[in-house]
């Protein structure tokens, strides 16, 4: 930026002695926000976000649509129907621009109600009410596991039955997981692999070894091509997951933010009918 350090102190101090509050703490090796200093970072991020907005209503007045939404979605989202509905938008509406963060389910809640983002597409959301649910699908509680796996021929399974074989997990972040060690912890003992990448789950799955606990959503492509094999979990109590696309249920809910949410449900949907189609 080309800004001396001292500079961009002297207006931080200024800004500092003209809202009568410390902004940051300084502290050895630099600096760190204050409670008030997070409120202002919120509060500007609310301020530039309901500035978009109000761009984007006048564009829309104008019979134009036009702006740019914040989307925050789920990794198994990127290798599946994400890259096609961007095209697909950008295909039918150039004039609007796309900030696509990738993140946990916990992250984009946060992420949304701080005014970070304006639309997430997110696994097991937990029920709030400052966050409203515009589109919902449940996904049955299962494993993936090789055609050439034992499992594979089954109907369904249980987790009995999966206890018998190598099984990989994605981690803590995500609620699949968290679902798991809170209903059948005795089946993570031991004999388990753990990472935070879900390719390397799909794969380590794939390679048929290993049994993988995930959606049909996380797995489309695979579960498609028929390189991997869905098996749902029936034993009582196995909870179906979830998959949403949400807003702030406290700001307005604008034009090109209903078209992304819209495109969003779309693709999803085609996803899982295609899923549905080739394992029927």
């Amino acid at each position: 930026m080309n800004i001396a350090a001292s500079a961009i102190n002297r207006q931080i101090l200024l800004l500092e002695r003209d809202l009568g509050v410390t902004l940051f703490e300084r502290v050895t090796g630099g600096m760190r926000l204050t409670p008030a200093g997070d409120a202002l970072v919120a509060l500007t991020r609310r301020w530039r976000s309901d500035e978009r907005r109000a761009n984007a209503e006048f564009k829309q007045l104008q019979g134009v649509n036009q702006g740019h939404v914040r989307l925050v979605a789920m990794d198994s989202h990127v290798n599946g129907f994400l890259p096609r509905f961007v095209s697909e938008l950008n295909e039918r509406h150039p004039r609007i621009s796309l900030e696509i963060q990738v993140a946990s389910t916990d992250d984009a809640q946060t992420a949304l109600l701080s005014g970070a983002a304006d639309l997430i597409a997110a696994f097991n959301l937990n029920p709030h009410r400052e966050i409203h649910v515009l589109w919902r699908r449940e996904l049955p509680f299962g494993c993936v596991v090789a055609p050439n796996h034992p499992l594979a021929q089954r109907k369904t399974t249980s987790m009995q039955e999966v206890a018998g074989h190598p099984i990989v997990l994605q981690n803590k972040a995500l609620a699949i997981r968290r679902y798991l060690e809170a209903r059948h912890g005795w089946l993570l003992s031991e004999g388990t692999i753990e990472t935070n990448s879900l390719q390397l789950v799909k794969r380590l799955a794939g390679s048929g070894n290993y049994v993988a606990f995930t959606s049909e959503l996380d797995a489309a492509p695979e579960l498609v091509s028929g390189a991997l094999v869905f098996v749902p979990v029936r034993d009582k109590g196995a909870d179906p997951q979830t998959v949403s696309v949400a807003i702030d249920a406290r700001k307005p809910f604008p034009k090109i933010a209903r078209i992304v949410a819209d495109g969003l449900a779309a693709g999803m949907d085609a996803d899982l009918q295609d899923v549905r189609r080739r394992t029927s």
